[in-house]
């Protein structure tokens, strides 16, 4: 495993920004201290050629001026809290309203993203990587309590990404920590997704209003276009959900004991690549990339709708405004531990 850390940017404060490149002979990850943002994932074609397979900006000002968290990591709280608001304990929290002026979206205004994390090399049983960390303060984005939280990527002899979030608190918190890949396993370049396979392996998905905030009702996929319990392309339904996917799914057998599950599974049919999500989270956001028109990324190339998918591993969406769902409260005597991990066969 080779690790290399290279200069990527300045900020506007001088602040200076690194970029790590994990390799592991057959493929690399590339992160940033800015926001813990995956640049890149490189593999090689059939012809040994390099694909990069995840979205993004080649640039540190890409990055700084992004709007659609490509590659991003998400916190305090991923995903939507409806009403920008929750309680906890009788105590009532507002937040930003960020999202159609009346709900939160990945945290609101100041997000995570957008800071700059301190950072070391590690070895883990996951393998070997960067983790790293930084302290959330006491009403930072309007949450409560000191949370110190740390984010380790790791990569294997196996090609396995691992994504490890730990944190504590001081005062109980909601925590959802996601990462914002946009993967295409064409390339960054390939096109629209809607030509290749997708597997979730939930046989619920959850009810959404029209600002896309759970109701609190688990719906079956059973003979809906929501139903990828076996393989199928993209593109089949994608007509019938409206500008398209982005929903949360429900984990099969999922239970709080920390382990590792199979959550998706992506497969593009011209190349033979294949992408396996496992993680300990509860939910898996499918997203279809409905948002990024006429983006220009990487090497200049202009992205279009449907161009990528995200699969965020997550705490179902509200799940600090709805008793039902999993618990996302932290508390002070406990730790928040996630793993998500991506492998890759090519």
């Amino acid at each position: 495993m080779k690790i290399k850390k290279n200069r990527f940017g300045l900020l506007a404060d001088g602040t200076k920004v690194h970029l790590y490149t994990i390799s592991n002979g057959k493929m690399s990850v590339s992160v940033t201290d800015y926001g813990c943002i995956i640049t890149s994932i490189i593999v090689p074609d059939k012809v040994q050629k390099k694909v990069d397979l995840t979205l993004g900006f080649s640039t540190c000002d890409g990055l700084i001026n992004d709007t659609v968290c490509f590659g991003a990591l998400i916190g305090r709280f991923a995903n939507r809290i409806g009403g920008a608001s929750f309680s906890i304990d009788g105590q009532k929290y507002g937040l930003d309203k960020n999202d159609n002026g009346v709900n939160t979206l990945h945290g609101g205004f100041l997000r995570w993203e957008k800071k700059v994390w301190d950072a070391k090399a590690v070895e883990t049983p996951y393998g070997d990587g960067i983790c790293f960390s930084r302290r959330s303060s006491d009403g930072e984005q309007g949450f409560p309590g000191n949370v110190d939280v740390s984010v380790t990527y790791t990569l294997n002899s196996m090609n396995d990404l691992t994504l490890e979030y730990e944190a504590t608190t001081d005062k109980a918190t909601p925590i959802n920590i996601t990462n914002h890949a946009y993967f295409n396993l064409k390339g960054h370049n390939g096109g629209s997704v809607a030509d290749q396979l997708l597997t979730l392996n939930c046989p619920n998905y959850l009810e959404v209003d029209d600002k896309l905030i759970p109701t609190g009702t688990l719906l079956p996929v059973e003979k809906t276009p929501f139903d990828f319990r076996s393989a199928k392309l993209i593109g089949a339904d994608l007509d019938k959900v409206g500008v398209g996917y982005d929903h949360c799914f429900c984990i099969d057998s999922y239970k709080n004991d920390g382990m590792l599950r199979l959550a998706a599974v992506v497969e593009d049919p011209a190349s033979k690549r294949r992408m396996e999500v496992r993680t300990t989270q509860p939910g898996i956001q499918f997203y279809a990339g409905n948002y990024i028109e006429g983006i220009r990324g990487k090497d200049g190339f202009v992205y279009h709708n449907h161009d990528a998918l995200c699969l965020e591993t997550e705490a179902y969406p509200d799940a600090p405004n709805k008793e039902s769902f999993p618990s996302a409260i932290v508390r002070p005597n406990e730790k928040y531990h996630q793993l998500t991990q991506y492998s890759f066969k090519f």
